[in-house]
């Protein structure tokens, strides 16, 4: 735990302090930004409340007076709730402004951990409640250098298994074997094996109107054989297995012959322009030193693909957080499904990937990964596509 770098954050964001609290595991994030055991039983209540300036304060359930040992900071020990009540309010004081893992409306689920009765429980004690979303980002959702490194490694290996995976759709077709969505599916996942990189979900592979569906599943049910005149979608994601390791998330799109049906070559180019120019977005505030919002970032690609016609078919927020989960916890690049008013700072990971799906006929999504340098330079962290693939 960075005590000295929250009790500064906090300092600078004017917030007297961050209340953590948990029960039976619920909020994973206290566990990373805290770094305690999650293997240790929590079968209690556990409040750990760090002000911006002085002690921490520790209140822990007598069945487990250990549990926060690992912590810095006095300890307080409770057993009745009425004493559990009386001791969170002398720990935490007089009427303050308190960071929780709280998210007014749920705008925000990723960092909405703690459950509405505790909220009302530290908003009866006179305080006010805000949420914890920048600290959150800022001391979990921030990408040191050898996790730059691990997403860097990981980007190497991922787009050379994602343009092997459209070489063997290409040749399976002409060959003539049939070579069909699950079996690349299945032939991306032996390679990331291989390669010693992991992933939580299978890859997205579909053709023609399959990947219409954002999140496609292939399955024996619905598999089938690539065709000449299908297009084509590949979404993988994967990180390297090792601790710490963080992931690299892409999406590219091709079509099977030489002559790509006109609409699709349209939607393509419209993605490709919405993609660029959240990018050119990105750095140009980076360059004048101006903050960079997720929401505006949306924006700025939205707004292209809005302006093509196409604005209704583009039905998800422009990019998310990438960390230790393809979906980290840091901003993500939405004005769409939330407003997301984080500000993107040196450290964070995350993709930028405008779509536009035609239900029942034919989606193309692109999408690449940046990186915000330490020294405040915006990167795309892999290769760009730029054409169609022509298989």
């Amino acid at each position: 735990m960075d005590l000295h770098g929250i009790q500064k954050a906090l300092r600078t964001l004017k917030i007297d302090g961050w209340l953590f609290c948990d029960f039976h595991h619920r909020d994973i994030l206290a566990y990373k930004i805290l770094g305690l055991d999650m293997a240790r039983m929590t079968s209690r209540r556990w409040f750990y409340y760090i002000p911006a300036r002085g002690v921490p304060k520790r209140l822990v359930h007598s069945v487990e007076k250990g549990k926060l040992d690992a912590l810095p900071g006095s300890k307080q020990v409770y057993l009745p709730w009425e004493q559990l009540h009386a001791s969170l309010k002398k720990i935490l004081g007089s009427p303050k402004k308190i960071a929780m893992q709280y998210s007014p409306k749920n705008n925000l689920p990723p960092i909405a951990l703690v459950d509405a009765g505790t909220v009302e429980l530290v908003r009866s004690l006179g305080h006010k409640v805000v949420s914890s979303a920048d600290l959150v980002q800022l001391f979990e959702a921030v990408v040191d250098e050898r996790g730059y490194q691990t997403h860097k490694a990981a980007a190497e290996k991922v787009d050379r298994i994602r343009a092997e995976a459209f070489a063997r759709i290409g040749e399976g077709i002409r060959a003539g074997n049939g070579v069909s969505e699950l079996q690349i599916t299945r032939y991306i996942l032996r390679r990331f094996s291989e390669e010693g990189l992991v992933t939580a979900d299978a890859p997205i592979v579909g053709s023609n109107e399959h990947p219409a569906d954002p999140h496609f599943e292939s399955k024996p049910e619905n598999d089938r054989p690539f065709k000449a005149g299908d297009t084509v979608l590949i979404d993988l994601w994967a990180k390297q297995d090792v601790p710490g390791g963080i992931y690299y998330d892409i999406t590219w799109v091709g079509y099977i012959g030489d002559r790509p049906p006109k609409q699709y070559q349209e939607i393509f180019n419209v993605v490709v322009r919405a993609r660029d120019a959240a990018v050119s977005f990105v750095r140009e505030k980076f360059s004048k030193g101006q903050p960079c919002y997720g929401w505006q970032v949306d924006d700025a690609c939205r707004n292209v693909v809005k302006k093509a016609g196409y604005g209704k078919e583009f039905v998800h927020r422009t990019g998310h957080s990438i960390g230790e989960e393809t979906h980290g916890n840091g901003g993500n690049i939405d004005n769409l499904e939330t407003r997301d008013d984080r500000q993107l700072v040196p450290g964070c990971c995350f993709s930028i990937e405008p779509g536009i799906y035609l239900e029942g006929k034919m989606a193309v999504r692109t999408e690449i990964n940046m990186f915000i340098g330490h020294d405040g330079t915006p990167e795309v962290t892999g290769e760009i596509q730029r054409d169609l693939l022509l298989l």
